[in-house]
């Protein structure tokens, strides 16, 4: 390695290891760490002239130098391996890029069961992405209607269906549901505390996804607006 390579190499040790541990990097690290097949003294001498050149310079009185403005400036415009950071970067951002698909079509699904809310007296739900919960919005819209009213019971077993995340989820993949919106009736609904209801739902597919969305409601509810609603705010949500 010529001197000039060597210097270059010796500045890019020192820039790297201070940006990794914010300490005085000294000689012996740099040989050991980043293999130069040089001595310590020859070490010690290069650092001496890129300390002379501006690119290092030493905080305190031990052996160790950190970089300048100048040495960063080296580093970034002549130095650094970016080819190699931009693997770095690939790796970092595959956990991160999953996690951000999943918060964005949480956010669509979210968007989706406040439009569903809005447009019915019902209970409204999705399913989410992790499939480990579901989000519900209109519980309240629901009990205000007369059924609920003058049955406090049922009423009470509809929310702890609701609150019973992860038996409903079960329910709801036991169920046979299409690309279209299906129906089901009072009985027809495999759990017996909501057999006072009907439930409209249909299989959505989202960024790689899939779940559920519909309603849960009184069975005296208007089929054809609901089940069209769903199919709609379901086109909705898939053109977002």
């Amino acid at each position: 390695m010529d001197f000039g390579n060597r210097k270059i190499s010796i500045l890019k040790a020192i820039v790297q290891r201070f940006i990794e541990t914010a300490e005085p990097v000294g000689s012996n690290i740099i040989i050991v760490q980043y293999h130069l097949n040089v001595s310590p003294a020859t070490v010690r001498n290069d650092m001496a002239e890129l300390e002379e050149e501006g690119f290092i310079f030493q905080p305190h009185t031990s052996a160790g130098r950190v970089p300048t403005q100048q040495g960063y400036r080296k580093y970034v415009e002549e130095i650094a391996d970016y080819d190699s950071a931009r693997k770095r970067v690939e790796k970092a951002l595959i956990p991160m890029r999953e996690e951000y698909k999943i918060q964005k079509t949480k956010e669509k699904l979210h968007e989706a069961v406040h439009l569903l809310s809005r447009a019915t007296h019902n209970v409204s739900f999705a399913t989410l992405p992790d499939n480990q919960r579901t989000f519900y919005l209109g519980v309240s819209n629901a009990l205000r209607q007369p059924e609920f009213i003058n049955d406090p019971v049922s009423a009470s077993q509809v929310m702890e269906v609701l609150e019973e995340n992860d038996n409903f989820i079960k329910i709801l993949k036991s169920l046979e549901i299409g690309e279209k919106a299906d129906v089901f009736i009072g009985q027809e609904n495999i759990i017996p505390q909501i057999h006072s209801c009907s439930i409209i739902v249909t299989k959505y597919e989202l960024d790689g996804f899939e779940g559920f969305l519909g309603i849960l409601g009184p069975m005296r509810m208007d089929y054809p607006y609901n089940m069209v609603l769903v199919e709609e705010i379901k086109k909705l949500l898939r053109n977002k």
